[in-house]
């Protein structure tokens, strides 16, 4: 089974009305025969956007649990074994975030592309020489 890491941007995609994004698309559909790895924050990035979109009436309490019920059943692993010194370094060399460099660190270790629509973080992953999903 191929695995990739999965960063919010793709997810979010797939979830708000009028997102649609081709890259999103192929990651979806590539998750019937792949495994996705997210660090910890994701759950926590994937919630705040839930409950942003009931807050702003894009969708309903019950429309969240069902997007949620649909998450688990994807092959996503949350990967918790972070290598704290490589992301902080990864923070420090290009101004990113703890939270981003968190996804390019997992990319990294487990040698698996990084699936972004961020493109930030994909020129990050380029100048560290992570690879990006190729669709």
């Amino acid at each position: 089974m191929t695995r990739f890491v999965l960063d919010t941007s793709i997810t979010a995609a797939w979830l708000l009305p009028n997102e649609d994004h081709d890259l999103a698309l192929a990651v979806q559909e590539s998750l019937l025969t792949s495994q996705a790895i997210v660090p910890p924050i994701w759950w926590f990035e994937i919630c705040n956007l839930l409950v942003t979109c009931e807050r702003r009436k894009r969708h309903t309490p019950a429309i969240t649990q069902t997007i949620l019920d649909a998450l688990y059943d994807h092959p996503i692993l949350v990967d918790d074994d972070i290598d704290p010194a490589d992301m902080l370094r990864l923070s420090r060399a290009h101004g990113l975030t703890v939270y981003d460099a968190s996804y390019l660190e997992i990319a990294r270790r487990n040698a698996v592309p990084l699936a972004t629509l961020d493109r930030r973080l994909a020129q990050v992953a380029a100048a560290e020489t992570i690879p990006l999903f190729a669709s």
